[in-house]
């Protein structure tokens, strides 16, 4: 059931995009649109189970199934709409079952309890953006007995309403909470550098700035530069390039003194050859770019001429 329905999903995803790029305005069937609602509904099935139903496909997993000639503005697009359809569909009952998961007892790590917070962080980002408003997340944030939902609630805030007060309190106070817990501060980083759109790689940049940064340390660099060119598609993939750039310039620093790692950050240029000319061009400039340094390491140089070839 849950793989039929990311079939469907998948196959809406698709063609939204194809309309999108083609300057048309995409519709979703009706009853595509009801299934959300009544798996949401269906206590017979365990809500990790509806958890993972209701997930949308990534806009990575469209684009490999597009193939060639990629627009991740255009997926990237279509994503958010199926979403809104979806929330404004079943949002009802989302709210009912977003209720019913909420837990006002002591955490526990079991795999019911596991899934109902799964479940419940799911619905949150639909409801989100069905209402266009912060304050569910806000409250989910405050009131969180768990990382896992504090954690969801930070990222729906700082991804749907990034700039807003709300977001801005959330990051701040996710900061200040776990400013001495390295492992949870990369989260930190990671839900940043994951904001959808243009503006991510000037914020990627800023954050590099930050005292808790530093280009030696393989964790952060992987959380904050790796996170955003291996997981933000309409960050990363830029139409001006300036994502390519930045990746380019940022490996370079990082292979002074870890070359693994910038090998391993290298990767993310791997499917330059799927995207649409323009972009393929500017990634195919900045893949040039590393490669003509005179002193790469074996590794990195590897990973660039293979990915050129």
């Amino acid at each position: 059931r849950w793989q039929a329905l990311n079939t469907l999903f998948t196959e809406a995803l698709v063609h939204a995009s194809a309309c999108i790029r083609g300057g048309r305005c995409p519709s979703f069937d009706k009853t595509l649109l009801g299934y959300p609602a009544e798996i949401a509904a269906d206590e017979h099935l365990e809500a990790a189970y509806r958890a993972l139903a209701l997930t949308l496909p990534a806009e990575s997993d469209i684009a490999r199934e597009i193939g060639s000639n990629i627009d991740p503005d255009a997926i990237g697009a279509a994503r958010n709409l199926l979403r809104s359809a979806i929330a404004r569909e079943a949002e009802a009952t989302f709210a009912k079952v977003y209720g019913e998961t909420r837990n006002d007892g002591a955490f526990s790590p079991d795999a019911e309890s596991a899934g109902r917070r799964a479940l419940r962080n799911v619905l949150l980002e639909y409801l989100s953006a069905s209402s266009g408003d912060p304050a569910l997340a806000a409250k989910q944030f405050d009131d969180a007995s768990s990382m896992t939902e504090r954690a969801a609630a930070l990222t729906v805030l700082a991804h749907q309403f990034a700039g807003s007060e709300a977001a801005n309190r959330a990051l701040s106070g996710f900061e200040r909470r776990y400013a001495d817990n390295p492992l949870v501060l990369d989260k930190w980083f990671v839900v940043q550098a994951t904001i959808p759109g243009p503006e991510t790689v000037g914020l990627v940049r800023r954050l590099m700035l930050h005292p808790a940064f530093s280009i030696t340390n393989p964790n952060r660099v992987r959380s904050l530069v790796g996170g955003f060119a291996s997981s933000n598609q309409t960050g990363f993939h830029r139409e001006d390039g300036e994502g390519y750039r930045f990746l380019a310039e940022t490996i370079l620093k990082v292979e002074e003194n870890n070359p693994q790692v910038a090998a391993r950050l290298a990767i993310a240029f791997r499917s330059w050859r799927s995207l649409e000319k323009k972009r393929q061009n500017l990634a195919r400039a900045a893949l040039s770019e590393i490669a003509r340094q005179p002193d790469l390491s074996r590794d990195l140089r590897d990973i660039v001429e293979r990915t050129l070839a």
